[in-house]
């Protein structure tokens, strides 16, 4: 497996991490016995870094990581490394209240993920919006604490700006910033990718396939369920739809031509923008995780790159990536 650094104070990963949120929330159903043995299949392959929320269906997600790493040989298990956001606000219908970055919310956000994932040590931490009532620095400080006392490895970001960015790393020493990048997802080209290489931090990108959308699998006559995030999302809405799986079908087209599927050439791409940033797959299923590792091994050269940048190029989606409401709590507006 290959592996990159998060950024110059966190660990080396694995260049691929595996995002466990849709094997239970927002996606639909999915099969436990499934997720645990795709969570198996992707630490047999080398993939070190687990990535979840503790606000995931509840605690559910943390808790199926722990049932699958406690599954797993010792070997595995050890090489595991898991990243944790916090601070999502939920209630008992599934409906969201904000976010919550108090230093003493921190603290029992913390004390509950360490339970339920069962591990002395949570690797990467971060609050998953910005709280607009908590100064960054005091968050950030709170994490600091839990790292002294050796609860928390490392600190990461998530879906912040330049500005947040920087108070944040002059506050502690921060490993990564999560953020969604994507062929159709390049808002951060401009001003956030540049400070977090001006300051050495890595980037752990989400959303490398849209959501499905250019998976190269999902199609305009596909029934979502209303629970799932999709039906809500406005790049899977009608025009909006059409006109993106239209940007799927010139993708295809270069794929074929490299013999590699839609979802390998997206996720190559985003692997292609520097050693700093390591792609989360979504995958819910062993056989979609093997092809997401496939995309390790395929290589863009220059013309391909030019190619994939003509068929799709930068601003080219259609709708926002999350619906209005939810935009507001974004670091970037693409």
């Amino acid at each position: 497996m290959q592996t990159r650094p998060l950024g110059t104070t966190g660990p080396q990963v694995s260049a691929l991490g595996l995002g466990c949120m849709g094997m239970s929330a927002l996606y639909g159903e999915a099969d436990r016995a499934e997720s645990i043995a795709t969570i198996h299949a992707a630490l047999e392959a080398g993939v070190t870094l687990l990535d979840t929320g503790d606000f995931y269906a509840m605690g559910h997600n943390e808790m199926l990581i722990g049932e699958a790493l406690r599954a797993a040989p010792a070997a595995l298990r050890e090489q595991a490394l898991t990243s944790v956001k916090f601070g999502a606000l939920r209630d008992p219908d599934g409906g969201w209240s904000g976010y919550d970055g108090r230093p003493a919310a921190v603290r029992n956000f913390a004390a509950y993920s360490l339970q339920r994932l069962g591990v002395d040590h949570i690797d990467v931490y971060r609050i998953a919006r910005l709280d607009p009532n908590v100064p960054i620095e005091e968050t950030v400080g709170a994490i600091a604490e839990l790292v002294e006392k050796g609860h928390v490895r490392h600190i990461g970001l998530s879906e912040v700006g330049a500005d947040t960015i920087r108070r944040a790393a002059a506050t502690a020493p921060i490993s990564d910033l999560q953020i969604e990048y994507s062929l159709i997802s390049r808002g951060i080209e401009d001003e956030v990718l540049p400070t977090t290489r001006e300051l050495g931090i890595g980037i752990t990108a989400y959303g490398v396939l849209s959501r499905g959308l250019i998976s190269g699998h999902f199609t305009a006559d596909r029934q979502l369920a209303p629970t799932d995030f999709r039906s809500m999302s406005p790049r899977f809405q009608g025009e909006n739809l059409q006109h993106n799986l239209s940007l799927v079908e010139a993708l295809r087209k270069i794929a074929e031509q490299k013999g590699v599927s839609v979802a390998q050439i997206a996720i190559a791409w985003v692997l292609s923008r520097g050693e700093d940033i390591v792609p989360l797959v979504g995958a819910r299923t062993r056989e979609r995780l093997t092809e997401a590792l496939g995309a390790l091994d395929v290589t863009l050269d220059d013309a391909d790159l030019a190619a994939i940048e003509q068929a799709v190029p930068a601003d080219a989606a259609a709708g926002d990536r999350y619906p209005a409401a939810q935009m507001s709590h974004l670091g970037t507006d693409r």
